[in-house]
C-alpha cells in the first residue's frame, strides 16, 4: 500500500512539473545565452538614437513633444520588435518551409508595382519610384520583405549541396538573384536592388564557394559596368556624373546635382569632434534644407548633433549588431540557420556602408536607408525581423537529424563530390530550384 501510495504521488508531481529528463531535453534545445542579445541590445540603442535623430531633423523648435515622424517611428520600432519577438519563436526550419511561398508572394507584389493600370492612389510614385503600396495610415515597401524572403530561399537552396564549389554551380545561385533584383531595378529603385548581390556573396562565402570564382564574377562584372551606363535612367545618369564632379573637387554643382551631398557634408563638418547643442542642431538642419534629413541622410543629422564621438558609437554598435550576427552563424552546426544569419548580416553590412558613405561624399546617393536609424515602417520592421530570425537560429539548437555545416578544404579534388557525405551535385534542369 506504502509503495502504491508512493508511486501515485510520483505520477501526479510529474504530470504538475514535467519529468528530469523532459526538463533537460527543453534545456538542451534552447540556448537562452546566446551571442544574438548583441544584435537586440545594439538594434535597441541604434532604434533609440534614431528616433531623437528625427526629433532633431524634424522639429526645429524643439518643443516638450517629438516631432511627428518621431512618434511614427516609436510605432513602428514597437512593431517591429513585437515582429521579432514572435518570429524568434518558432523553430527556424519550420519558417524554412515558408521559403518558396514567401518568395513567390513576394515577387507578386513587386510586379504589382509595376502594373501601369494600378491607380496613383494604391501606387503613388514618389521621386519617380514606384515602390510602395498605399495602405492607408502606412505605407509597406515589398522590396525590404524581399530582402529575407530571398535569404530563405537562397539558404534553403545551398544547405545540402556542394556544386557551388564549382564556377558552373553558381549558375543558380545567380539565376535565383535575378528575378527580384529586376523587378525592383524595373521601380526603379537600383539602390536597393545592389544590395542583393553583397548578401549572395556572403552567402556564397559561407556556403564554401571559392574566392578566386567570385573574384572572376566581381572582376568581369566590373569591366562590363560602362556598358550599362546607357540602360540607366536620366536621374542615375544625374547622381553618377555628381560623384564624377565631387571626385574632380568641382563645386560648381554644389547648388545644383550635388547640394544634397555637399549639405550633408557640411552638417557632418558642422558637428566637429563632440557635437552642437540640441538647438544649434535642430537650427543647423532646418536652415540648410537637407533633403531627406530624416530618412536617407539621417547619419549626417547625428554626426551634427553628437559629433565624431556620435559618428563612432553609432558605427560601433553596428560593428556588435554585425559581430553577434556572426557569432550566431560560428556556432550553428546546421547548415541552413548559418547560411540564414551570415545573408542577414550581409544586407544589414552592405546597407550600412552605401549608406554612410552617401552622407560623407564617397558614393553616388542611391537612396539607401540606415538600418534602425532611418524613418520608415518598411525598414524598420524589416530589420527589426532580421534580428528576430537571428535570435531564432541561436535560440534553437538543430533537431536531429542534421547535416554538419559546411566545412572544405582549399585544394579538393573531383572525388571530393563523389564521397562527401553530404551534398547533392546539381544538374541544370527543371528540378534544379525544387530539390
Amino acid at each position: 500500500m506504502l509503495l502504491d501510495a508512493h508511486q501515485s504521488m510520483e505520477t501526479v508531481s510529474r504530470l504538475v512539473r514535467g519529468s528530469a529528463s523532459s526538463r533537460d531535453s527543453v534545456r538542451a534545445s534552447l540556448r537562452l545565452l546566446n551571442a544574438s542579445w548583441l544584435c537586440v541590445i545594439s538594434g535597441l540603442f541604434l532604434t533609440i538614437i534614431g528616433i531623437y535623430s528625427i526629433d532633431i531633423a524634424q522639429n526645429v523648435q524643439g518643443s516638450g513633444d517629438l516631432a511627428s515622424e518621431a512618434w511614427k517611428q516609436v510605432v513602428f520600432a514597437t512593431v517591429g520588435m513585437l515582429g521579432a519577438t514572435i518570429i524568434a519563436l518558432p523553430h527556424y526550419r519550420l519558417l524554412s518551409l515558408l521559403a518558396w511561398p514567401g518568395m513567390i508572394v513576394t515577387l507578386a507584389l513587386l510586379v504589382f508595382l509595376l502594373l501601369p493600370f494600378v491607380p496613383e492612389s494604391i501606387v503613388a510614385p514618389r521621386n519617380g519610384t514606384r515602390g510602395w503600396i498605399d495602405l492607408g495610415p502606412v505605407d509597406f515597401q515589398p522590396s525590404e520583405i524581399a530582402k529575407i524572403a530571398y535569404v530563405f530561399v537562397v539558404a534553403r537552396y545551398l544547405r545540402f549541396r556542394t556544386q557551388h564549389r564549382r564556377f558552373r554551380g553558381l549558375i543558380v545561385p545567380g539565376l535565383l538573384t535575378i528575378p527580384p533584383v529586376a523587378l525592383i531595378t524595373l521601380q526603379p529603385d537600383l539602390g536597393t536592388a545592389s544590395l542583393f548581390v553583397p548578401s549572395l556573396f556572403a552567402i556564397l562565402v559561407a556556403a564554401g564557394a571559392r574566392l578566386r570564382h567570385l573574384a572572376i564574377i566581381v572582376l568581369a562584372a566590373s569591366l562590363a559596368a560602362p556598358a550599362a551606363y546607357p540602360l540607366l535612367k536620366p536621374h542615375q545618369k544625374t547622381r553618377i556624373v555628381a560623384m564624377i564632379k565631387q571626385i574632380q573637387g568641382d563645386r560648381s554643382s554644389a547648388q545644383d546635382i550635388n547640394f544634397q551631398s555637399y549639405t550633408a557634408q557640411t552638417l557632418i563638418g558642422a558637428g566637429q569632434w563632440d557635437g552642437v547643442s540640441a538647438d544649434a542642431a535642430r537650427a543647423l538642419v532646418h536652415y540648410n534644407r537637407l533633403p531627406e534629413r530624416h530618412n536617407d541622410m539621417i547619419f549626417s543629422v547625428v554626426v551634427a548633433r553628437f559629433g565624431l564621438v556620435g559618428a563612432l558609437v553609432v558605427l560601433l554598435l553596428y560593428l556588435v549588431w554585425i559581430a553577434g550576427a556572426l557569432l550566431v552563424a560560428a556556432s550553428c552546426r546546421e547548415p541552413f540557420g548559418r547560411l540564414l544569419a551570415v545573408g542577414l548580416c550581409g544586407f544589414i553590412v552592405a546597407q550600412v556602408l552605401v549608406n554612410i558613405g552617401m552622407n560623407v561624399g564617397l558614393l553616388p546617393i542611391v537612396g539607401i536607408t540606415l538600418p534602425f536609424l532611418s524613418y520608415g515602417g518598411s525598414s524598420m520592421l524589416t530589420v527589426w525581423l532580421m534580428t528576430g530570425l537571428i535570435a531564432n537560429v541561436a535560440l534553437h539548437r538543430p533537431r536531429p537529424p542534421y547535416r554538419e555545416s559546411f566545412e572544405y578544404a582549399d585544394d579538393d579534388e573531383e572525388l571530393f563530390y563523389a564521397t562527401r557525405p553530404y551534398g547533392r551535385p546539381v544538374g541544370f534542369g527543371g528540378r534544379a530550384l525544387t530539390r
